[in-house]
Order: structure tokens, then sequence, then C-alpha cells
């Protein structure tokens, strides 16, 4: 069985734990809010913090940091690999808290000084009670960095999912604490954010601490390890900023461009990040740590064969997720989130916005690991600058198709510039890699493709047949509305890898056996990597 699929399937698994979880969260968020007014200017609130979380924490920091704890775990003692990442800490922290406090006061003082329209103050006043999550989620980041490269993925995989449960108790347990009206409710949502926060970095200190890990203020102005950090983090900062600007730039013009623009996408991309979460983020989570462990060691052929192995796993399973989502968009979404305030209508503009989201899916996934690659090698610099100039046709693409299109525009400005980012990183890749060939890939690829095909043409005709002859009226009739074509579509999937004895079929039936514990006598041939 592939070490890469027993590695990755840890946090796999507890990706999915969060990946369910946070979608009982958002349907939660689709009955209290729907996609209205106050969904929009919550979830546009939301992206500010995001922005900084992803600066500081989970996004730059730890991807130029897990490389280089990496090669001091390999050639210093431990006193100076946990100095080091003591250092690292206690400059996050520094960096936090004046961060904090400056938007604190910002915001503070625009709320009771600046003439504001009833939208602006509703995102400033979210803003305020939201933003101490930046500091403890940037923290929870760098100890997840720690525990990932002392090879630990579960538990801290499954911080997602206690920021979702606590998401969730927020709706019915504090949102009715804060008022009476929606937009008075929604606070609780915001407080709720920071209890999570401080539970995601609490729940990984136990494990930290069995490592050895104990904290120590280490002034971080002079550290070595921070000053080489800072090095490899500033181009990915720049990437990362580019990306959650365009972002907050893309939402501000959906915001003036209509109501239940960004709520409706908001539902449709969380829908999308469940294929891309399980599959992409947990072998980019693997990755980043096994290519940087090759690097360090220069072994470059087991590199090679490691990146390719990764890419054609992701791109056998959520080949099938694409066209899954494109053919069973409508249903989905009305089994996941059409109850409460969440209506017909809310459910045709989402789906709308995920047909249009959905053929990124493989792009979206495949930066993430190539980015990875990248990152092993220790050139920060490359990803960023492809990024950035995706980034840019991203705006370009949003200035032109949101106003008349809305939630399509933005679900093609998004898969449009994820697809040229993949193409200029695999031209980069080529580059810096001569003997890494795509074309090695072709068989198998063009074998996905033509199995992809007769699964959606599998989950179409299904979708039909169910709706003439049952419907969805009830929550039964939804369900089966989506998991009888889904389940028809899956079989016809893997018995057409089985029958073109693809590689990625006959791996996955070996870790689903082996997860079952049980003597399944296997259906694939022996296969050569």
């Amino acid at each position: 069985m592939s070490r890469l699929i027993k590695s990755s399937g840890a946090v796999a698994v507890a990706t999915l734990i969060s990946r369910i979880l946070g979608f009982a969260r958002e349907s939660a968020y689709a009955g209290f809010m729907g996609t209205g007014f106050v969904a929009d200017c919550f979830l546009f609130a939301l992206q500010v913090p995001n922005l900084f979380r992803r600066l500081l924490g989970e996004g730059a920091l730890t991807a130029a940091f897990v490389p280089i704890f990496k090669a001091q775990e390999a050639k210093a003692d431990a006193t100076s690999m946990w100095r080091g990442a003591n250092a690292v800490i206690s400059g996050l922290l520094l960096v936090s808290a004046v961060l904090i406090a400056l938007v604190l006061l910002g915001l503070t003082i625009a709320i009771h000084w600046l003439p504001m329209t009833a939208k602006n103050e509703l995102i400033a006043s979210l803003l305020r009670w939201m933003f101490p999550y930046v500091g403890l989620a940037c923290l929870a980041a760098v100890f997840i960095g720690i525990l990932n490269a002392r090879g630990h993925f579960f538990l801290p995989a499954l911080g997602t999912a206690i920021l979702s449960l606590v998401m969730i108790g927020s709706v019915y347990f504090l949102a009715p604490l804060f008022g009476v009206e929606k937009w008075e409710q929604v606070y609780g949502l915001a407080a709720g954010l920071v209890l999570a926060g401080l539970l995601q970095a609490a729940v990984q200190l136990p494990s930290l601490w069995r490592e050895g890990f104990r904290y120590r203020w280490v002034n971080p102005w002079r550290d070595p390890t921070v000053k080489q950090v800072l090095r490899k983090m500033a181009p990915a900062t720049i990437g990362v900023a580019a990306y959650q600007i365009n972002v907050m730039l893309t939402a501000m013009i959906a915001l003036h461009s209509g109501e239940r623009i960004i709520s409706s996408f908001n539902y449709a991309v969380r829908l999308m990040e469940l294929p891309q979460g399980v599959v992409g983020v947990s072998l980019a989570t693997y990755l980043l740590t096994e290519l940087s462990h090759l690097a360090v060691a220069k072994k470059f052929p087991e590199f090679r064969a490691t990146l390719r192995e990764g890419m054609q796993q992701l791109i056998f399973i959520n080949g099938l997720a694409t066209v899954l989502l494109l053919v069973l968009a409508e249903p989905m979404i009305r089994l996941l989130f059409q109850h409460g305030v969440f209506h017909d209508r809310d459910t045709r503009l989402t789906s709308i916005a995920l047909r249009c989201l959905a053929p990124g899916l493989l792009a979206f996934s495949l930066n993430n690991i190539v980015a990875r690659a990248f990152y092993a090698l220790g050139d920060t610099r490359t990803p960023m600058v492809i990024s950035v100039s995706c980034l840019g046709l991203n705006l370009a693409l949003g200035f032109s198709l949101i106003p008349a299109f809305q939630q399509a525009g933005m679900g093609i400005a998004n898969s449009l510039s994820a697809i040229a980012n993949t193409g200029l990183l695999f031209y980069a890749l080529r580059r810096a890699l001569p003997k890494f060939s795509l074309v090695d890939m072709g068989p198998n690829v063009a074998s996905v493709l033509g199995a992809a095909i007769a699964a959606a043409v599998t989950a179409w005709m299904g979708n039909q047949q169910w709706e003439r002859w049952i419907g969805h009226a009830h929550f039964l009739q939804r369900f089966g509305a989506v998991f009888a074509p889904l389940t028809l579509a899956t079989l016809v999937y893997f018995a057409l890898a089985s029958w073109m004895k693809l590689p990625q079929a006959r791996e996955l039936f070996l870790t689903f056996r082996g997860l079952m514990g049980k003597r399944i006598k296997p259906v694939f041939p022996p296969t050569s990597n």
C-alpha cells in the first residue's frame, strides 16, 4: 500500500470529520440567517480576520516555518530546536497583540465618529467582536505546524471540527442571549468565533507537551530562526496577502452589486471545500513535510515520484467529485441547507454558484500540492509571483462578471483564475525539476476522464428518474435524490477504474480493506509504481 496514502489517511479522516461538522455549521447558519442582509454582513466581516489569520498563521508562516523546523530537527539538538520554535511563537504573540489593539482602536473610532450606512456599521461592529480571533487562530496554526513536523496529523487536523462545534453551539445557545432581532443575535456568532479560537489552540497543548515543548519567552528580534522564517515568509506573505485582498475586493464588488450574492456564494464554496479539503488539503499537509524531508536529503528521484503519486491520487478522487458537484448541485444544496429561513430561491442561487465553481475544483486542489513542492525546495517566491498574477486576472474577471452575472460571475472568475494558476505552476515546476514529466501522467489522466464522463451521465440519469418518480418533498426523498444517483455514479466510476487497471483505485481499495480490518480478496491485479 502506498506510504503516501497511509500517512495522509489520518489527515483525510480528521479533515472529513471537520468538513462534516463544517456542513452542520453552515446548515445551522443557513437556517438561522439564510442569504439576506445579516448573512451578507456577517460573512463579509468574517473574511477580515481570516485575511490576517492566513497572513500570520496557517498560510505564509507555517509554509515557511515547517521546512525550517524539520531541518533543525534533523541537524540540531532538541534544545536549539525548541528554542527556535519558542522564538517564532514569541514574535507571533507580540505582532498579534499590537495588530489586534490597533484594529480594535480604529474600529471604535470609526463606529463612533464616521458616518456609516446600516450595512457598514453592522460589519464594523461585528469585526470589533471577531478580531481577537486572529491571535488565537495564528497561535493554533503554529502549534499544528510543529505537530505536523513531529509526525502528528490526526488531532491537529481536528482543529476545524472544534471551530464548527463551538459555532453550531453559538447559533443555538449564544445568539438568543444577544437579542430578539437577527442583526442583534448575529453578535453571538462573533463571540462564538473567539471562543472557538481559544479552544483550537488549547487542544494542541497536550500533544505538544508530550513531544517536549515548553513555552519560554525568547526575544524574537535577534533570533536566527525568526530571521530565517521571515526571509522565507516574505514572498509567501505577499502571495497570501494578494489572495486575501483579492477575496475582499471581489466581496466588496458583490456587496455593492446586490443582496444574497456573498452568502449564496459562501454556501457553495463550503460544499466544494469537502473534496478539496479531504483530498487536496490532506495530501498537501502530508506532502509539505514529506517533500521537505526528501529535499533536505537531496533524494530528488523520490521527490518527483512522491509528488507525481500525490497528483495522480488527487486527480482520481477529485475527478469524480467534480462531476458529482456539477450534476447534483441543486439536490445537494437542497438537502444540506434548505430549512428555516433558507428557501427555494436560496437553493437555486447557491446551486448556480456551485456549478460555476466546480470546474475549478481540480485546479484549486492541484495548486495546493504543487505550491507545497516549491515550498519544500525552499522556493516561496515562484508560487507567490504566479499567485499574484492570477489574482489580478481574478479581480479583472470579477469586475467584469459579478455586476452582470452575480453568483455565477464570482464562480466563473474563481474557476478561470485557478486553472490559469495551475498551468503556470506546472510550467514553473518543469523548469525547476527538468526531469519531472507530466507526459507520463497522460494515459492515466485520460482514463480518469473517461470514467468521470461515464459517472456524470449515470448521475444525471439517476437524478432525472428520481425526480420523475419520487421527487424531493420530504427529507428522506431529498436524501435519496442525492445519494441514489451518487452511489450509482461512484460504482460505475470505480468499476471502470478497475477494468482499466488504474493503480489509484487499487490503492484506495487496499486502504479501505486495511481500515475495515477484513481479509477482502483483491479485485485489482498487482501494479508497479
